[in-house]
């Protein structure tokens, strides 16, 4: 898989932005702040359709423009294919394949895949358990499509459902909220069944990937913590059908169900669950160093690549924001020695001094300054 090129109108900092891509590795140099990153976020808004720096749509819009547009041309399976996004709020995004409209997130996505690592994501651990479920939902939506469509659907589920405890008290309605209870139980239990199964699938990979680095020394495990089903271990634990799961969610929710009415609000469901990382029985978050802990997430983002790899065929297109500069020397080097040559990696950095000239020739080097960007000659 690869991305051509990226044209831009209105997004951010860029008024008009059209940039080739030739090549698997290619570089963004600039001081902070001058809009790197926001290129490697219009890339990442076309794989998952959200930016991985949070907020709302309306903050992607260049400043006094009514709508943006993200266009990119990308090879995938040996064929050419173009993406065209028009974000306009307060109406939906217009997605368009090939010039073709799409009327859902899942007929769009899985078009282009990226794995991204930036800064922001060593602090994944420490993180709010919201900042984890992004991670993890994003990653699956690229490799299964309808997974986005159903976050969706629990989320319309969800809603409706707040609003009615929040009025249960002057306006019971125990048939509607029960329709309701099943409703999110069934589009829950499928979205907690394919949240074991990528971490399941990732676990074995990442801690591979782990013991390379920590050179044996430690073991890391990943494990679900759902309001659901409980833990999930997924090194012991079997992958629950979402038959078995829809049992334990009915039940959490009558279980709960004086709770929710008190708070006026779904407390059980996979929007209140979290995944946690075990180095030798213990949590990272409390026991781990800072250097441990990044060594976890390095492991995590290596493991994606190739476990997105060996579910659609292809490597998927690695963004790399600034986090360089972030890893110690030993890290850095085993990043960069683990990328596969065919895996097109686009890096930004605000210094190319460090990368060795090896690694710099034939990369194409690209200045970005106040959102222009010009080659290096």
């Amino acid at each position: 898989m690869r991305l051509n090129n990226l044209k831009l109108k209105n997004f951010r900092n860029y008024e008009t932005c059209e940039l080739d891509f030739p090549g698997n590795k290619i570089l963004l140099v600039g001081k902070n702040a001058q809009g790197k990153t926001n290129l490697l976020e219009a890339i990442y808004y076309l794989a998952t359709l959200s930016s991985y720096r949070g907020g709302g749509d309306n903050e992607l819009i260049k400043w006094g423009a009514e709508n943006c547009v993200i266009e990119a041309d990308i090879y995938k399976h040996d064929t050419d294919i173009e993406l065209q996004i028009i974000i306009n709020p307060p109406k939906q995004k217009v997605l368009k394949v090939n010039g073709l409209k799409r009327t859902s997130f899942s007929s769009f996505l899985g078009n282009l895949i990226v794995v991204n690592f930036n800064v922001s994501d060593l602090l994944l651990l420490r993180g709010a358990p919201a900042d984890r479920r992004k991670w993890l939902d994003d990653a699956i939506s690229q490799v299964y499509p309808a997974y986005k469509d159903r976050l969706n659907k629990y989320s319309r589920i969800r809603t409706q459902r707040n609003n009615l405890l929040k009025d249960f008290k002057n306006f019971p309605q125990e048939d509607f909220l029960s329709v309701l209870d099943e409703q999110l139980a069934v589009s829950g239990s499928n979205i907690i069944h394919l949240r074991q199964k990528y971490l399941r699938e990732i676990q074995q990979l990442a801690c591979k990937k782990h013991k390379s680095i920590a050179i044996d020394k430690e073991d890391l495990k990943i494990v679900y913590v759902s309001t659901v089903t409980g833990e999930f271990d997924t090194v012991e634990n079997s992958i629950q059908k979402p038959e078995k799961i829809l049992n334990f969610f009915n039940n959490a929710l009558k279980e709960r169900r004086a709770e929710e009415l008190a708070r006026m609000q779904t407390v059980v469901g996979p929007h209140r669950d979290d995944t946690a990382f075990i180095i030798n029985g213990k949590n990272a978050v409390s026991f781990a160093s800072q250097g441990q802990q990044r060594t976890i997430i390095l492991a995590l983002k290596l493991a994606e690549i190739d476990l997105t790899e060996s579910i659609i065929g292809e490597s998927p297109v690695l963004l790399l924001d600034d986090v360089l500069a972030e890893l110690d020397n030993e890290r850095q080097s085993f990043l960069l020695q683990s990328i596969k040559e065919n895996t097109q990696t686009i890096i930004t950095t605000t210094s190319l001094a460090a990368f060795s000239d090896e690694y710099l020739k034939d990369k194409k080097i690209y200045n970005v300054e106040t959102g222009r960007v010009h080659e290096v000659n």
